[in-house]
């Protein structure tokens, strides 16, 4: 890949660069990884954030985020583990499209899985990945189901952040309603402010970087303040969807993943995944681990030791190069 230096610019979303120019070009960014731009199918220019792990040839992990999340809730996670004294692999986070760096769809009902993980399988070949493990937070797990069932060599192991095969309507309504309510905030303390309102029950134990971590990654700098980084009309993707009536199971796309070791995070608080769905997961995967990540409900943020250790020591199981 291409590369062209630039100079750090600080913390915010609105800091990073927007590269546009046909095909790919990769920047560094210290480390909130290097930016690598690629093509869809239908044109979009779409990014990628890269933590590269230097002489590593152990299998990379491949970072799906949540509906409405990008790639910068991984930068803890990518600095981690791309930077292991002992145990170093890349890590690569996607923006779908209409998120983050990647260019917003005209046709907003293209924000769907399928769509999206034909895009992640694109970023695949662009990237060279020919096997990775895949790490989904949520939408990002359901995705990596599709991928388990599309192409099944790509998966030396899976993550499943929050996710299961039953999805709870209780949360999904949640979310829904915190999506249509998009705002704009003044300020980073405000922002915050904003989140720990509607959060908080869920995560009681954050500390205060852990909420400027989580508004740094959701909210972008623009002339009229702070927004949200996601594409508006991805609001009207979801809001017909009635979630108070039972929501179609996803046991054959989880079992696609019977071949591969299977670690599960659930959030203590968790309204996506049940514990009931987490032990119907580990009764029916062959390779099923699971961790639950105390103080933390939808979805863990992956950034504290214990969290990403495990994943770490989950990874050094996964992939036949890592053998």
């Amino acid at each position: 890949m291409a590369a062209r230096k630039v100079s750090r610019r600080g913390r915010s979303a609105a800091a990073e660069p927007q590269l546009s120019e046909p095909g790919h070009r990769s920047t560094p960014l210290d480390d909130f990884g290097r930016i690598v731009r690629y093509r869809s199918q239908d044109g979009l220019s779409l990014a990628a954030r890269v933590f590269a792990a230097p002489g590593s040839d152990r299998t990379p992990l491949l970072c799906l985020p949540g509906l409405s999340r990008n790639s910068r809730d991984f930068i803890a996670l990518g600095r981690y583990l791309s930077a292991h004294p002992s145990e170093a692999r890349t890590v690569v986070a996607l923006d779908y499209r209409g998120r983050g760096l990647s260019d917003s769809d005209r046709n907003w009902r293209n924000y769907k899985p399928l769509v999206e993980a034909q895009d992640t399988l694109t970023a695949c070949v662009v990237l060279g990945i020919e096997q990775a493990i895949l790490v989904g937070t949520s939408r990002g797990g359901i995705i990596t189901m599709l991928i388990g069932a599309l192409r099944p060599a790509l998966l030396g192991g899976v993550v499943l952040n929050d996710i299961g095969p039953i999805v709870e309507g209780t949360g999904l309504a949640r979310i829904k309603n915190y999506l249509t309510a998009r705002r704009l905030a003044r300020s980073w303390d405000e922002a915050i402010a904003m989140l720990r309102h509607v959060n908080e029950g869920q995560f009681p134990g954050l500390a205060p970087e852990d909420w400027r971590y989580l508004a740094e990654a959701y909210f972008a700098e623009t002339p009229g303040g702070l927004v949200p980084q996601f594409d508006p009309n991805l609001v009207r993707a979801i809001e017909d969807a009635d979630f108070s009536e039972r929501i179609p199971p996803l046991w054959p796309q989880f079992h696609a993943l019977r071949r591969v070791p299977v670690l599960a995070i659930r959030g203590e608080f968790s309204d996506i995944l049940s514990q009931r769905t987490l032990g119907l997961m580990a009764e029916s995967h062959p390779q099923f681990e699971q961790l639950t990540v105390r103080g933390q409900g939808h979805a863990p943020l992956l950034r504290d030791h214990e969290t990403m250790a495990r994943i770490a020591a989950f990874a050094n199981r996964c992939g036949i190069s890592d053998a």
